[in-house]
């Protein structure tokens, strides 16, 4: 289409899921509708996956244990020229021992260290209650 924007290469996807960008999660509640939660992420280009976290406590984690295979999500740039990523997947918990690692990378990518104060009380509150 005349004006429009060329079609995306496999490393600009890559490059833009590395930002530093809110997830959108949309689940759905106990009442069928959906709920849609904006979260931190880190994406492993070597296997193509997105990983979140949150504690099992929240309202997110309780939708998403009874309905890991309704998942949708959306990574949107709100500045021009507007790009984004969704996808629709199946989600899975991990125990903390393996999570640890993804948990500390998001921080880092959000806050820069773990030397921050509400890094360590994140990682602090992931090994109470993560899913």
């Amino acid at each position: 289409m005349p004006g429009m924007p060329n079609k995306v290469t496999e490393e600009e996807v890559d490059s833009f899921l590395e930002r530093k960008l809110n997830l959108q999660l949309a689940t759905i509640d106990e009442d069928g509708y959906p709920s849609i939660q904006p979260l931190w992420f880190l994406y492993d280009k070597e296997y193509g996956k997105i990983y979140i976290s949150t504690q099992k406590t929240t309202r997110k984690a309780h939708n998403l244990s009874k309905n890991f295979d309704k998942i949708y999500f959306s990574i949107d740039d709100e500045n021009l020229s507007y790009n984004g990523v969704k996808g629709r997947r199946v989600g899975r918990s991990e125990n903390i021992d393996w999570s640890r690692t993804i948990i500390e990378k998001i921080i880092v990518k959000y806050l820069g260290t773990m030397d921050n104060p509400l890094a360590q009380m994140l990682l602090e509150n992931a090994k109470k209650s993560t899913l």
